[in-house]
């Protein structure tokens, strides 16, 4: 006798009773009124870009791969046979080349046998943090705007997502300390603080973090620091890891990645590193979502950490340099079309107010730019809580990246001026 089947009615009402998916969809800004998942705004910007021929100034990775040394490091140890599962918490020599670069650069002392952990890249490591230190009834701050999937980790794990403004000003976006103080409660468990910051380019000051850090230790919260951007800061403004500061001392999970720094964002390489207890807490539950990942690459981004020879050093350097010249150059031509646009002071982006050009709405303004102007750009509410007071103060900005080829911006700029007639 067969078995009975579920109709597809009864299907989709199973489906809508598992609702944390939906939270998380919610929390992404994924779900419309009539409870439809809508595609992120990235995914449609790219597709918009691709079918219309729009410079694609949205997405935010490199056009132009990082250099021939780490490549040639990726080819030798797939060549040497590291091809197949790496340790759990990532390859030794790996973990060792985290906590010396910590060291060097930072004055940070890790334990690599116990304090540090390998992940599927950044986003991955913010994923297990969260699912591992917090759950209902807990709450985790975040600066707003934030990265989306700060808000998915949160849904995920059951918390309540409080949010920090970052509100512009002439010297670029900061936070008010009466913001900071209001959203730490009884319940905070968590605080997750990006600098440097996506999408407002700001490079958070030691003030500023050092309030923050004073209010997560008088609630006894964890510190997360999301820090993939740490080498990529212009005009002399420098990366204060929070871990550095002597609030944060002990309580803090520093979070980063070798995407961003070496120009290889499909390696999927990052870390987490703090104290063994914390780590611990996180490798239980990372490794149960990708178990290990980018074997040889670990092997590439060790060689890239340690910089024995200096070439990846130097790389950076050049980059850093690039990268000024070219958010000078997409700033100058935004500025020339009317924008009102904040200098970034880090990243790979640069967010400009459309309002003077007499637009209120950026997500409206970002689907017509095609047409405008030739140019893809993203609207900054995608990057809040839907409807919040921050995406509401923010709705006529958008987000343009500048990690793209000199050549591509240029062609940018030419499209921009169209809009001022």
């Amino acid at each position: 006798m067969d078995e009975p089947t579920a109709s597809p009615v009864q299907c989709e009402d199973a489906l809508m009773r598992s609702d944390r998916w939906i939270d998380v969809a919610r929390g992404a800004g994924l779900l419309s009124p009539s409870g439809a998942v809508a595609p992120t705004i990235f995914a449609e910007m790219s597709e918009l870009a691709t079918r219309t021929g729009a410079v694609n100034l949205g997405q935010g990775f490199p056009d132009v791969d990082g250099p021939e040394h780490l490549k040639e490091a990726a080819i030798a140890a797939i060549r040497d046979g590291h091809n197949q599962y790496p340790p759990g918490p990532g390859i030794p020599q790996l973990r060792e080349a985290v906590a010396a670069h910590q060291a060097r650069h930072y004055g940070l002392s890790v334990d690599p046998d116990t304090e540090v952990l390998v992940t599927a890249g950044a986003t991955e490591a913010i994923a297990a943090t969260i699912l591992a230190l917090t759950g209902p009834g807990d709450e985790v701050v975040t600066l707003e705007p934030y990265y989306d999937s700060y808000a998915a980790s949160i849904a995920m794990a059951g918390a309540t997502h409080r949010t920090i403004a970052l509100r512009p000003g002439p010297d670029g976006f900061h936070l008010d300390p009466d913001d900071v103080r209001v959203a730490f409660t009884d319940r905070t468990r968590l605080v997750l603080v990006n600098t440097p910051h996506n999408p407002t380019g700001t490079v958070l000051t030691t003030a500023e973090l050092t309030l923050l850090a004073e209010q997560a230790a008088a609630r006894d919260a964890v510190i997360v620091t999301d820090e993939v951007y740490e080498h990529l800061t212009y005009d002399g403004v420098r990366h204060v890891p929070l871990a550095t500061l002597p609030a944060a001392a002990g309580r803090t999970l520093t979070i980063s990645s070798a995407g961003k720094t070496f120009s290889f964002t499909g390696w999927k390489v990052g870390w987490v590193h703090g104290p063994a207890e914390l780590v611990t807490a996180v490798r239980t539950v990372k490794q149960f979502l990708t178990y290990v990942a980018s074997g040889p690459f670990q092997h590439a981004v060790a060689t890239a950490l340690t910089d024995e020879d200096g070439q990846t050093g130097e790389y950076v350097a050049g980059l850093q340099a690039s990268l000024q010249s070219r958010r000078d150059l997409l700033t100058g031509a935004l500025d020339a079309a009317g924008f009102a646009t904040v200098r970034a002071a880090g990243t790979y982006f640069v967010v400009a107010d459309a309002a003077p050009l007499g637009f209120t709405d950026a997500v409206d303004l970002c689907r017509r730019l095609p047409e405008l102007a030739g140019v893809v750009g993203i609207p900054v509410s995608a990057f809040c809580a839907a409807g919040s007071p921050t995406a509401q103060a923010l709705g006529s900005w958008v987000r343009f990246t500048y990690v793209k080829q000199e050549s591509v911006l240029e062609r940018a700029a030419e499209g921009l001026t169209r809009l001022r007639g």
